[in-house]
Order: structure tokens, then sequence, then C-alpha cells
């Protein structure tokens, strides 16, 4: 359980089940509202000013001009509020972006537990993998300037990956855990993996099938490694499938190759493009592979659950890396920062007279790339009315995939809970910001949000 402030987070003597448990709801209640008017406080002493906003292209609006309701909208407050009463979570930061317009943005309960420390609405998280669709609109980018073809192999960038091999089970069949079998053999792919394969998680590179044994043996991922070392090793792994058989979430393999391919083609460093071509244009000032020193007060503390409540977890070093910058999960962000990506997304590639990428490509980007593969992609794959476009995944058809989201929305999340879509039918943005996976708040923000539409 967590202490702070002095609060009792035991049982209490003389109190019944029951009004022990109404206690100590009522108690995590008060410590979140004490953390929000900690917060309020440093805004009337005027440090808030210069956090709240700083350099950000969305501007302000009220609910009702953009047709959204503002009381449903506190709704939203109230589902978090749930969330940490259950200590499936200490905090969230949430953004609503209605025609353009900021109509819910708030921070609530604490970004790190110990310390008391309420969270802000400039908190800088871990966004996993939402760091997946920043670069595939990298890639696009250069896709756009002709330097590359969604259809290219990857082995015209990298040589490494010129004649992959696939990994096959001994049989036919992936042995019982702990069954005495022999390792997988190897037999030459049907092709060679292209761009489009990696965007869409159908390349088989690091899909945790057969071909996991052979990856980990010849590429090790170290947080020490470059992408430039990294993925040339990884051109000798072996396949989990033919590519564009099947759809298997490569959770870090398959994009980080795609960050890759843009260090080769820009002559920039991946961190570099993403900086000057996508970060410093939107004003995503607080988006990073390695917060910088001066934030680190707003870097926020992971946490997990558990049997005794949240428990404090390290950064993995998947994320907690100054070299490899992983395409695939790497980036730190803000909710306001990310609202910029969201939005740019939004209004089909441009923000602020900014433009990244062409209408049509976004619309390209969003589209379902992969028929059915996704929707019947397992374990990791989606469900029936949903499909994968360009690391993004979209809905098809809300009612049979039973989204709240349009027909045509499109989004992904990250590994710590973070949850972002862009729902162009209604023309709205969200972004969720949390650092503890999860449990049913994405769903739930999700109905919080869509239902405070009234216009």
């Amino acid at each position: 359980m967590f202490r702070y402030w002095g609060c009792p987070t035991g049982p209490i003597v003389g109190l019944s089940t029951s009004q022990n448990k109404e206690f100590q709801v009522l108690t995590r209640r008060i410590r979140h509202l004490l953390a929000a008017l900690s917060f309020t406080t440093l805004l009337i002493a005027g440090v808030g000013d210069a956090i709240v906003g700083a350099g950000a292209d969305v501007p302000r609006g009220t609910p009702e001009e953009v047709g959204l309701s503002a009381e449903r909208l506190t709704r939203i407050n109230d589902v978090v509020r749930r969330a940490m009463d259950d200590e499936a979570i200490s905090g969230a930061v949430t953004i609503v972006a209605r025609h353009g317009k900021i109509a819910h943005f708030e921070a609530q309960g604490l970004m790190d537990i110990e310390g008391g420390t309420p969270m802000r609405p400039d908190t800088i998280f871990p966004i996993a993998s939402m760091t997946k669709p920043v670069t595939g609109v990298a890639i696009l980018m250069l896709v756009e300037e002709g330097l590359v073809r969604l259809s290219d192999p990857v082995s015209r960038f990298i040589q490494e990956f010129t004649d992959p091999e696939m990994a096959v089970w001994q049989g036919g069949m992936r042995p019982q855990r702990g069954a005495d079998a022999p390792e997988p053999y190897t037999i030459p792919a049907a092709r060679e993996i292209t761009i489009r394969d990696l965007m869409t998680h159908t390349s088989g590179l690091g899909s945790g099938g057969a071909g996991a044994i052979g990856t980990r043996r010849v590429a090790p991922r170290r947080s020490t490694d470059t992408l430039k070392a990294y993925v040339a090793e990884l051109g000798d792994a072996p396949l989990d499938f033919h590519p564009g058989t099947q759809w298997a979430y490569s959770g870090l393999n398959g994009i980080d190759t795609l960050g890759r391919v843009v260090e080769v083609v820009s002559g920039l460093t991946f961190d570099q493009f993403l900086e000057q071509r996508i970060f410093e244009p939107l004003g995503m000032d607080d988006t990073a592979f390695v917060p910088a020193t001066d934030s680190a007060s707003r870097v926020v503390t992971l946490y997990r659950r558990s049997s005794d409540g949240l428990e404090r977890t390290d950064v993995p070093g998947w994320v907690d890396t100054t070299t490899l910058f992983s395409g695939g999960g790497g980036l730190w962000s803000t909710a306001e920062d990310y609202l910029q990506f969201a939005q740019m997304l939004l209004n089909r590639g441009e923000l602020g007279g900014v433009r990244l990428l062409g209408s049509r490509t976004v619309e390209l980007m969003a589209s379902n790339h992969v028929d059915d593969l996704y929707a019947e992609g397992g374990t990791t794959g989606g469900r029936p009315g949903m499909g994968f476009g360009l690391t993004v995944q979209v809905v098809e058809n809300a009612v049979e995939a039973q989204q709240s989201m349009s027909n045509g929305s499109f989004g992904w999340g990250g590994a710590f809970g973070t949850n972002f879509w862009v729902d162009p039918r209604e023309d709205l943005t969200a972004v969720l910001m949390v650092q503890t996976p999860g449990g049913t708040l994405r769903s739930d923000f999700a109905n919080a949000v869509m239902q405070s539409i009234v216009d």
C-alpha cells in the first residue's frame, strides 16, 4: 500500500470490513484532493503560468464552443478518480481537443507516491509504443520525398536483411513449455521484408514466435548499443513467419529497424531527425529519447500493481538508454506535446502553418493495409471490426469492434498505460497519460470522452 502525509493505510480497529473499505476510499480521495490543491497553489504563485501551454499550437477553448458538454466532460475526472481509488493508478493527465481547440486538460493524483508529488499538466511520461506512430510519420516524410518506397525491401538500406530465413518448429507445432524438444530450424523466407511489412507488423521480425530463440542469440538487445549496430545484427535474426502472411506485434525490433532506415536515408541520427523534422516544427519541446536534465523534477515515477497496492518499479532497460534510440518505444513526452502531434494528424498533416505530411499521405497512414490479418491476430492482434494502418490501428466498424470511437478513428497506446486516438469524423483527438499499465482505464477514458459530444 502507498503511504504519505501520515494517513493510515491499514484497517482501523473497531470498524467493520465495509466501514474500513469506505474509510480507505475516503482517505485516498483526500490524498488526491490535497495533491490537486498543492498544484493549484503553484498556479496561484505564478509557477503554472510558465509551464501550462508553453509553446502550444493548439489553443484553448470552452467545451460549449466545440460541441462538448462541460458537465459531461467531468466524467473523465470521475473515471480517473475511480481508478485511483481502486489503486489501479496513482494519477493521470488527460487532454481532449475538438474543432482545433483544447476543451479539457486535467492533471489528477500523484506523479510520485513516496514524495507525495502532485501530478502536473506538464509531467513527462515514457510513452513506449506511442513512439511508433512518430516513427511512422518520419518514414512517410521520406516516402513523400521519394527517398523511400513502402514496397522497398529493407535490404535496399540495410544489406544485412538480404536473403532472410524463417524459423520453423519441429513437427510444425510449438512445443509445450518445459517440453524436451529440439529448437526450431530455419528455411528460406518466401520473400524479403519490405518497409510496409515493418510498418504494419507483418514482417515476422521479433514477433515472439519460432524465431525468438534465434533472435535473442544473434541480436541481444544492449542498452549501450546504437541503432546502427543493433539493427545490423537483427538482419541475421530468423523470422517468425513469411513476410506479409500474418499480423503479429513486433514490439521493438520491427519499428527500431525503421528508425535505422531513417538514419541511413537522412544522414542524421534518429533522434536528430525527429527533433529537427517533427518535434521542433510542432513545438514539442518536452519530447525526446532522454528527458532534459533541467526537467528531472517533472519526470513521472513508474508503478506496477500488486496485491499490496501500487509498487514503485524501475525504468526498463529498453527505455533507460542514451544511445539506442528506439523507434518502437523509446520516447518521453507530455500530454500537451503529444496532442500537437495528434492534432497535426487530425489536420491531415498540418499544424500552426507547418505541414509535415500531405493530406493523402495521412489518409494512407490511417487506412487498413492488412485486410483481416489484424482482426485475426490472436492475443497480440485486434478484434473483429479493427484494421491496421501504417503504425496505427484503425477502427473499421466501431459496433463490431466494440469501440467508443467513430469509424475511421486511428491511434495507438503504450506499455505504461498511455493512449491516444484521432477521430476525423468528430474532428476530435484525445490523449491519456499514466504510468501504470493494464486495467480498463483506456476504454473507460474513451467512453467518457465520446459521451461528452452533444452537437
